[in-house]
């Protein structure tokens, strides 16, 4: 299998993360596939942003929960970036998409949008949490899901099997040669995160992993060279 490169929330190290500039530009560096963060806005919407509030990435304040889509979008997202949902990704770029869901109603939303839009083979989804990917693989046959490790051992494996997903994105601060072989051993593919810099992409090619998460399309344009 070729070295996949992911492009973390678009081209989060050169664009504003999560917005339709960062997901065009890292179309264009070439990523095999674009990673996003979805969460449900007060109206239901799917709204593309990684943090539960909107403080951090934009001129606003507050829990994305209690804000209607109407008022996330007079926010400024970054460079005059407005904070889209999931269906104008889908239309801003073609590249195969990792969506990542944080609780079981992103993965009921999420669901309907990949049933209606016949998005099997486009969208991988992805999260922290075994539930949702075990509820949108319920909900959608045939799906490809992840289940991502911050802080892990090896139950980290069982944990994917059990939910049924059939990749682990590993935090590459916490990964160890025990754990890629158990991983290796339950057939689980192997994606590393966030690679960074060339220290971290020599230590998930020496690993043999299957793909790299980064910020940066650098490492999109050295990931061939580096075995």
């Amino acid at each position: 299998m070729n070295f996949l490169t992911i492009g973390h929330r678009g081209v989060m190290g050169l664009e504003p993360e999560n917005t339709l500039r960062s997901f065009v530009a890292a179309q264009q560096a070439g990523f095999d596939a674009i990673e996003l963060d979805l969460h449900l806005s007060k109206d239901g919407a799917l709204v593309v942003m990684h943090d539960t509030d909107v403080d951090r990435t934009t001129d606003g304040t507050g829990p994305i929960a209690e804000k209607t889509l109407a008022e996330l979008r007079t926010l400024d997202a970054g460079r005059g970036e407005r904070v889209p949902v999931f269906e104008e990704v889908l239309e801003a770029v073609q590249a195969p998409l990792q969506a990542e869901i944080k609780d079981l109603a992103a993965a009921r939303a999420l669901a309907e949008v990949m049933l209606r839009r016949d998005l099997v083979g486009r969208v991988e989804v992805s999260s922290f949490h075994d539930e949702a990917i075990a509820e949108v693989s319920r909900l959608v046959p045939g799906v490809r899901t992840a289940l991502i490790g911050s802080r892990y051992g090896t139950d980290i494996v069982e944990r994917a099997v059990e939910a049924g997903a059939a990749t682990v994105c590993l935090n590459i601060r916490r990964i160890t040669l025990e754990i890629v072989e158990h991983a290796r051993k339950a057939d689980l593919r192997i994606i590393g995160w966030v690679v960074n810099t060339q220290d971290h992409l020599r230590l998930v090619r020496a690993l043999q992993l299957d793909g790299a998460t980064t910020d940066y399309s650098e490492i999109k344009r050295t990931a061939r060279f580096t075995a």
